[in-house]
């Protein structure tokens, strides 16, 4: 599918700023209609020109290398691959420039090219497929704690020692754990993207991919659940560890937290991906597309640090040239 701009019939896509459809062409807002086209030749075919898409496996929507629309296919997001929520782009691509420049600015040592517009202008947004795991759970807890006091009475130094049975029955509740299904997107970096505001999430609509390319889920909700299971398990041993406090030794007999109801949904989150190549090497970062959250290091160019290597092994022998100099006239 494809959405057309009802005024001049251009492809009209999806402007975070405006958080709105739009048409680049003629500025039409909200002004829209949705084109499918059914062929024979599969996912490959875009709709509005008939030019094969160079596909791949995972892909949901992009841009068709010949007549520059942006294409959903409709397979890929119906059914059992349709989203059940997705936080829309909050920050357009010139801002989002704007942001990696603003960080990266003083960075004296990167490459001459790496914040130019040319090079930036490659970014490209993607919707990134994530389960999110809600959780009904109990922790159970049982210990033994003790409370020291020593006090001195004549010449007698008297220790007390208190023991105490703990014993914690906790019902914690989870909503929404983001585990990233996608293979492409290393799971650190998508980690490290978090947190999203989940009070933008809404229901999704194919109209939020135009523009931009999307994944749909690479891999089933079972086989990465282990991810939030981790997160989850170590949220509750913190809760736990919070409410037992105030004791000089604790000693542990049992703690079991146990799933007592599970749910999953799919949805997608926004990341902006822009890749710089330098020296045969990858060096990508990643923008979060709702809150600006920015994950990447910048490259080193070997040249500028030999330059200004250079430099200033040249101003500190003039310099010592010259108290040398002075010291020699006086």
């Amino acid at each position: 599918m494809i959405f057309k701009c009802k005024n001049c019939g251009g492809n009209a896509i999806y402007d975070p700023e405006k958080k709105m459809i739009v048409c680049p062409f003629c500025d039409s807002e909200n002004n829209y209609d949705r084109k499918d086209k059914e062929t024979t030749y599969g996912l490959e075919v875009c709709p509005e020109c008939g030019g094969t898409i160079p596909v791949e496996q995972y892909d949901s929507a992009m841009k068709c290398p010949y007549c520059d629309n942006s294409v959903i296919f409709n397979p890929r997001v119906e059914g059992e691959y349709l989203p059940r929520f997705v936080i829309p782009f909050e920050i357009g691509k010139e801002r989002t420039k704007g942001m990696i420049r603003e960080r990266f600015k003083k960075f004296k040592f990167a490459p001459s090219d790496f914040l130019s517009e040319a090079r930036l202008d490659s970014m490209q947004g993607v919707y990134v497929p994530f389960w999110f795991y809600d959780y009904k759970t109990r922790a159970a807890y049982e210990g033994e704690g003790t409370k020291v006091r020593s006090w001195t009475s004549g010449s007698y130094r008297y220790t007390e020692t208190s023991y105490y049975s703990i014993v914690r029955n906790m019902d914690i509740p989870y909503e929404k754990l983001p585990a990233d299904a996608s293979i492409k997107m290393p799971d650190e970096i998508m980690d490290l993207m978090e947190p999203y505001d989940y009070s933008k999430l809404e229901n999704f609509k194919p109209e939020f991919l135009s523009g931009f390319n999307a994944e749909y889920y690479n891999m089933p909700a079972e086989q990465i659940e282990s991810r939030a299971k981790q997160k989850m398990e170590s949220s509750a041993n913190s809760i736990l560890s919070s409410t037992i406090t105030g004791y000089t030794t604790v000693r542990e007999k049992s703690k079991q937290i146990s799933i007592l109801n599970r749910n999953t949904n799919y949805g997608l989150m926004p990341v902006w991906r822009y890749v710089y190549e330098y020296n045969k090497q990858e060096y990508p970062f990643y923008v979060n597309g709702e809150t600006g959250k920015i994950v990447g290091t910048a490259p080193l160019s070997k040249k500028k640090v030999l330059f200004y290597s250079a430099t200033l092994w040249f101003l500190l022998t003039v310099l010592l040239a010259s108290i040398n100099g002075i010291l020699g006239l006086v």
